[in-house]
């Protein structure tokens, strides 16, 4: 998924990431998850403690590690869309996720909407206030799920914020995940310091949790979430909020080479990815996959009916998809 911190919770209007870290300086308000980081709370384990659950996950071609291994092979790259749960509502959410895998994705990401989403630009923000505003729940977006997946021929990432995890407890709440058929976690304010209880769980439940990497994460810090992130990089390729933009940085052929200097793990781009010229350029530069969110959900949250706004979703992920071709 493509998204960034609110205007209100960054400086200048750019964006820190808690997995990607904090900027130098910065400190966290006690008892508080921060975007902007915080003192080492746990020590990140090393890859060669996480690697025989890695390995598990990739012998199942139906992970994300195990789908991106498989693109490798054949010099194809990833098409990783993204959408809100619940926008319209799930019913359309169900059929969403079905067109999607029809039309080529390799992983899809699934937002679950929440009442605070810090991490998302204005266009998923809206989504998820239509979405809850309906009375989605997490209950309601599992049940969903549970029924979709066995339907579906990729990989499905959850995309949630720590405070839902942290209620159900983290042991219970990936139990939950797993047993709906989820293949990855994507938990966007969690400190890098701080996923080592979500990674060890996440881990316990063949679920791979993936791990974000920014244009201003230091080259120490980025090595250490490339070398924990599991499933893939996701790799932020501007600093700002998410939406559709004219032009993909430049920057994100030289950040890509950098991470590609100290990881052989697949790295998917996204942020401000929103047109086939866009996934082709990006694929161009050497990225193992894109990520494709503000688009795909403002052509269903804000389509005059389900219906048509299914019809210019799945118009948008074939032209992606051949863009990538």
């Amino acid at each position: 998924m493509a998204f960034a911190l609110k205007a209100a919770a960054s400086t200048a209007g750019s964006a820190s990431f808690a997995a990607a870290g904090p900027r130098r300086g910065a400190a966290a308000a006690p008892g508080r998850v921060s975007f902007r980081g915080a003192a080492p709370v746990v020590a990140v384990r090393t890859a060669a403690a996480a690697a025989p659950a890695a390995a598990a996950v990739a012998e199942d071609k139906r992970s994300i590690s195990g789908t991106f291994a498989g693109l490798k092979e054949q010099g194809k790259t990833a098409l990783v869309p993204f959408i809100t749960a619940g926008d319209p509502d799930l019913a359309t959410t169900a059929k969403a996720l079905k067109i999607l895998d029809a039309c080529g994705s390799d992983v899809i990401e699934l937002g679950v909407p929440y009442s605070d989403p810090l991490a998302d630009g204005p266009v998923i923000q809206a989504s998820a206030t239509r979405a809850l505003a309906k009375g989605t729940t997490f209950e309601d977006v599992i049940s969903m799920v549970k029924e979709v997946i066995p339907e579906l021929s990729c990989p499905l990432a959850l995309f949630t914020y720590y405070n839902p995890i942290l209620k159900r407890g983290i042991p219970n709440f990936m139990a939950i995940v797993k047993e709906a058929g989820v293949h990855g976690l994507v938990v966007p304010d969690v400190p890098l310091e701080e996923t080592d209880v979500l990674r060890s769980e996440a881990a316990k439940n063949n679920l791979e949790l993936v791990l974000l990497t920014t244009p201003t994460t230091p080259n120490e810090r980025m090595e250490k979430i490339a070398e924990v992130s599991e499933g893939f990089i996701y790799l932020v390729s501007t600093v700002g909020v998410t939406g559709t933009r004219a032009n993909v940085s430049s920057k994100v052929e030289s950040l890509l080479q950098d991470i590609k200097k100290v990881t052989e793990k697949p790295v998917a781009v996204g942020f401000g990815v929103s047109t086939p010229e866009h996934v082709k350029q990006i694929a161009g530069w050497g990225a193992d996959g894109v990520i494709v969110g503000s688009a795909m959900v403002r052509l269903l949250g804000e389509a005059a009916s389900p219906e048509e706004g299914l019809k210019k979703l799945e118009e948008l992920a074939k032209n992606l998809r051949a863009a990538l071709a």
